[in-house]
């Protein structure tokens, strides 16, 4: 006996599984929020792009500076170079920084920072001169770093001169005048308050020597700038010992020496 045709295994199929049914209510609703919420998304960030960077609500109206001493804040805002009326979120602030400092080289550091929803402050850091070096009249300011960032006409009040009496021998060519300038540096940030009001000048002639001039044609004879904090303690002490000496030794602050009593 023949078995039952393809056709009716189909019919018999449709019969056991029923009809199709249409998608449920409830999946209908949530794949109707699901593209509501999509499209929010799309516009909320349309509208923020909009709002950070086409429209007149978040632009620059004002550039503030804060920290400045010899500089002018127009000339701060002047080499931080921010547009009026450009958007606040299009700033490069790491730009605007390299920018100031390249332009002002007395600037140690400075912040940028979005002020929202109209301004820019400009918080900066001056480089504070430790020594300065006679130049062609006029004279150059010199960093705890070493940095000879600024050219004045006077020198600035209580901040050393520096001398660089150096020969043309072979510890010029070994250390380079650069080293030798911070090692002075050194020292000048070495030496304690009650001398450092004193001091005119710091001599450089080598790597290991290294003196001072203080008022009154006292000087200190320093050496190199090693063990400085030794250095330091030993000329107080000897100071005090030795109150009318004019000569001081501290090269070795394990044995000092004062003379000219």
């Amino acid at each position: 006996m023949a078995g039952p045709t393809t056709a009716e295994r189909g019919e018999r199929q449709k019969q056991k599984s029923g009809p199709s049914r249409p998608p449920r209510p409830g999946r209908w609703r949530r794949r109707r929020m699901l593209i509501i919420l999509l499209l929010a998304a799309v516009l909320a960030g349309g509208g923020s792009i909009w709002l950070l960077y086409g429209s007149a609500w978040l632009r620059v109206e004002r550039v503030s500076v804060s920290g400045a001493r010899v500089l002018t804040t127009a000339q701060v805002r002047e080499a931080a170079g921010v547009s009026i009326g450009s958007p606040l979120m299009s700033l490069d602030t790491d730009a605007i920084e390299a920018r100031v400092r390249r332009k002002l080289p007395r600037i140690d550091s400075v912040d940028v920072v979005r002020s929202w929803p109209h301004g820019v402050r400009l918080k900066v850091t001056e480089r504070t001169p430790v020594l300065t070096v006679a130049s062609g009249g006029k004279f150059i300011e010199v960093d705890r770093e070493g940095v000879r960032f600024a050219t004045v006409s006077h020198p600035p009040k209580g901040v050393p001169a520096l001398e660089l009496e150096l020969p043309r021998s072979g510890g010029l060519h070994r250390f380079g005048t650069d080293r030798l300038v911070r090692e002075a540096v050194l020292v000048a940030e070495a030496v304690p308050a009650a001398v450092a009001r004193d001091t005119r000048t710091v001599k450089v002639r080598s790597y290991d020597s290294i003196s001072l001039e203080l008022s009154g044609g006292r000087t200190v004879m320093w050496g190199s700038g090693e063990k400085n904090g030794a250095k330091a303690v030993t000329l107080t002490a000897l100071m005090k010992a030795a109150p009318d000496a004019r000569h001081f030794d501290v090269s070795v602050p394990t044995s000092p020496a004062s003379s000219g009593s």
